[in-house]
């Protein structure tokens, strides 16, 4: 193979600019040193192995013009890379179509060496191992627990503390250890969906441990790659499982999973009345439902413009959730829509109802519900999502007067782009013409600011209708921010060409300012399209000042040139 015509697996130039220079230069000093090996190399994953203060694992993913991977040291950890990528990155690349061989061919040498080994002779080498590496030890204590024979009090008792060991935080799990935490917990859980079935009561109990000291582990851990999420899903496929085949009183277990969803702080057995439907079967379901509806009694009503519970909270939404699920299971729409409207102050709360109607084809209803919404709530800022819906049916039913009446009144109070269009959908050109006016009206007294540009919709507005003349006149009078300015000057360019560069000009400057290859590189870009909008003479004056007065700046000097 000629290796100098092959393309290389890892683009280098992507890879420099990711990295950055220092880094990149130590990873390529590493890769000359001959410090990598390459144990895998397949058409996806590259596993290699790094000598440094010890030895790092590299495992490298993607194609050649975009490298994705992840190495054990400390320094990919804080920055999400680190030299030893780079080294194996540049290790595989010079390997070529060998690199698979020659990884490929190590561990058939391992195999065919293992292979040859009696079985006293391998286990010898694994305890021994063993000895020396925590993980492997941990891993071969959880398998030996899950197939072990014995009573099953010594059991359940062994399996517990490894569960206790397996999810102590020791203090606080930072960022860096939250993976092996998780990797710790994860074993656990396989080890107690590997006993036999003949066991599932014990199951039963250790997947409530994990559960628990899962949850409350979750204070004292930065997970902020969510590895806590997943371990709970696990642990509660486990304890379904588990209470399919263990002998169990189902009303006894309707009020343990009501009182872990009713109570638990992260919903981790959210809608168990559903899932675990089959095991609990009529009597549990009906214990369940019981439970709740016991529970929902005893919650007061909030309607109207009370604004006590105006925002559901959990006992409240927990409770609507499950008996939601029985009357579904029922058929029964009415309780469907009175367990919503038992909690109606506020506008969320009337479309969530008013769609449910319209879900089962009563259009009349959810009308109804949508606008007492509207009209009980007149006073408040309008929620778009109900006046848009109430549009809607208004239309369909003939009533465009209503629906337009409905949108006024909305965008007298809370004007919007979306608003805006819709009034003149069903409006035309005379909504067109009133809508611009009254907000020209409301900018009457209004001042600026940094952040404020009390403008911009109307000058959003008049882009969209291409209206130019007045768009500028409104910037000018009343400023806008600069990203709208340059959406005004990019699309009125070709009639106002004068306001335009004057955007331009600006933006370069901020660009040239802010620094940077990308920042220069579309500075450039917007400098030479300029040039398409005055003459040649103009053009290079301008150039010439930019080049006086950023001339120190070289690598937007060099882009200019």
């Amino acid at each position: 193979m000629n290796r100098k015509n092959s393309r290389p697996r890892f683009d280098v130039d992507a890879l420099r600019d990711l990295v950055g220079n220092k880094v990149y230069s130590r990873g390529e000093a590493y890769w000359r040193d001959g410090l990598v090996q390459l144990l895998t190399v397949g058409s996806k994953r590259v596993l290699a192995q790094v000598a440094g203060t010890e030895d790092y694992r590299v495992e490298l993913m993607g194609p050649a013009e975009s490298i994705e991977g992840s190495c054990s040291c400390r320094a990919f950890g804080d920055w999400g890379y680190c030299k030893h990528l780079v080294a194996a990155a540049l290790a595989t690349n010079a390997a070529g179509s060998d690199g698979e061989a020659e990884g490929a061919g190590m561990f058939a040498r391992i195999r065919e060496h293992l292979e040859g080994k009696d079985k006293t002779a391998l286990v010898e080498m694994i305890v021994d191992i063993a000895e020396r590496d925590p993980i492997l030890l941990r891993k071969l204590e959880m398998a030996t627990l899950a197939t072990q024979s014995g009573d099953e009090v010594t059991l359940e008792a062994r399996l517990g503390k490894m569960i206790d060991g397996a999810t102590a935080t020791n203090g606080f799990v930072d960022y860096r250890e939250a993976p092996d935490w998780a990797q710790g917990v994860k074993e656990a859980l396989d080890a107690i969906a590997a006993l036999p079935s003949k066991h599932a009561d014990i199951m039963l109990k250790l997947a409530i441990q994990v559960i628990d000291q899962v949850e409350a582990a979750l204070e004292n851990i930065d997970d902020s790659d969510g590895h806590c999420a997943p371990l709970l899903d696990r642990a509660c496929e486990i304890h379904l499982q588990a209470a399919q085949v263990a002998p169990c009183v189902s009303v006894s277990l309707a009020r343990d999973l009501f009182e872990r969803e009713i109570n638990g702080d992260y919903d981790t057995f959210s809608g168990a009345a559903g899932r675990y439907s089959d095991v609990l079967g009529e009597d549990g379901l009906a214990e369940y439902r019981r439970l709740a509806t016991e529970a929902w009694e005893e919650l007061p009503a909030t309607a109207g413009k009370s604004r006590t519970g105006h925002i559901l909270n959990g006992d409240h939404y927990r409770l609507r959730e499950i008996l939601d699920f029985f009357a579904e299971r029922d058929g029964d729409v009415e309780a469907r829509i009175a367990l919503r409207a038992k909690h109606l102050s506020s506008l969320e709360a009337y479309l969530q109802i008013a769609k449910l109607c319209l879900s089962y084809g009563r259009a009349d209803e959810a009308l109804r519900w949508a606008e007492d919404g509207l009209w009980l709530f007149e006073d408040d800022r309008p929620d778009e999502r109900l006046v848009f819906f109430a549009v809607e049916l208004l239309t369909t039913a003939g009533r465009d007067a209503d629906a337009e009446a409905h949108l006024w009144r909305a965008f007298e109070k809370a004007p919007s782009l979306e608003l805006y269009r819709r009034l003149c959908k069903t409006g035309g050109v005379a909504a067109r013409d009133r809508a611009v006016s009254r907000l020209q009206s409301r900018l009457a007294g209004e001042k600026s600011s940094k952040w404020h540009y009390p403008a911009e919709l109307l000058i959003g507005i008049l882009i969209e209708e291409k209206r130019f003349d007045l768009a500028w006149a409104n910037t000018r009078e009343h400023g806008a921010s600069d990203g709208l300015k340059e959406r005004l000057a990019r699309a009125s360019e070709a009639t106002h060409p004068r306001e335009a560069l004057t955007i331009y000009a600006e933006r370069v400057n901020r660009l040239a300012e802010f620094g940077g290859n990308d920042a220069y590189a579309e500075a450039a870009a917007l400098i030479g399209h300029m040039a398409g909008l005055r003459g040649a003479s103009e053009h290079a004056a301008y150039l010439a000042d930019v080049k006086t007065r950023f001339g120190r700046k070289r690598n937007f000097m060099k882009l200019l040139a």
